[in-house]
């Protein structure tokens, strides 16, 4: 007879389950001619993504730093002073922010890689403790960050869903800080297209000068953003893994 619990493994002779439902609780390896989706530890993955995030954090932290550099030299330079440490300053200034830039991209990059990685592991995941709790289909994991338009709302309602099945039984947690993080990665999208563009058309040191206020606004946002998305990303990460071990990994059919 079939397994009375997951439905796809005969059962032991002597009982009712089969012998991976009555395996410790956790996550397990599937075994020969299991089905494809598995329960599988976000652990990993979760970690190295929140340390991805914090170095964003602190890049940003570096980015803020020549920021208010360039927003003090170019005011000097506006204000008529144009000595020899003015302008080893506005030097400084210049790399320090070329600097802080390149190193804002390849830590975006390396994050978005990452976190996509993860975001598709604790999505199987949640479709095994909740086949039928996803309103939008696996693919829109990925797809639903450069899709035009459906990006602003996608991806929230994906972790919903996520967050929601991977919720302790009975005891649905809140969605404060889903919410927060996507406002301000909305907030900080916007804000960084729209600081470029006026960086872009900055070119006397008056320009400069004024962008400097928004541009270190758009990279106090991005901060904030990154610590509250590894503060999503652990929480989850953390859910997940106390909700495997607090009963039999169940596989489920795809």
């Amino acid at each position: 007879m079939l397994c009375t619990r997951c439905h796809h493994f005969e059962a032991a002779p002597d009982g009712v389950l089969c012998t991976q439902c009555t395996a410790p609780a956790g996550f397990q390896s599937p075994p020969v001619g299991a089905p494809k989706l598995w329960l599988r530890s976000p652990v990993g993955l979760g970690r190295a993504t929140a340390v991805l995030l914090a170095v964003a954090a602190a890049v940003d932290v570096f980015a803020l730093g020549a920021d208010f550099l360039m927003y003090d030299v170019t005011g000097d330079v506006v204000g008529g002073d144009l000595g020899d440490d003015v302008l080893d300053r506005a030097d400084l200034a210049d790399t320090l922010t070329a600097v802080a830039a390149s190193a804002q991209a390849a830590v975006l990059l390396a994050c978005a890689v990452v976190y996509v990685i993860w975001f598709w592991r604790v999505r199987v995941n949640a479709e095994v403790f909740a086949p039928d709790g996803h309103r939008k289909a696996r693919g829109w994991v990925i797809a639903g960050w450069v899709v035009p338009f459906v990006g602003f709302w996608y991806p929230r309602r994906i972790m919903l869903d996520v967050w929601d099945a991977s919720s302790p039984e009975g005891r649905p947690r809140g969605h404060a800080l889903v919410n927060a993080w996507w406002t301000l990665w909305l907030l900080t999208t916007g804000a960084g297209r729209f600081v470029s563009s006026m960086a872009g058309e900055a070119d006397t040191s008056q320009e400069i000068h004024d962008s400097m206020p928004q541009m270190m606004f758009a990279d106090g946002v991005d901060l904030v953003a990154a610590l509250f998305a590894a503060a999503v990303v652990l929480r989850l990460t953390r859910m997940q893994d106390e909700k495997a071990h607090q009963g039999p990994a169940v596989p489920v059919a795809v």
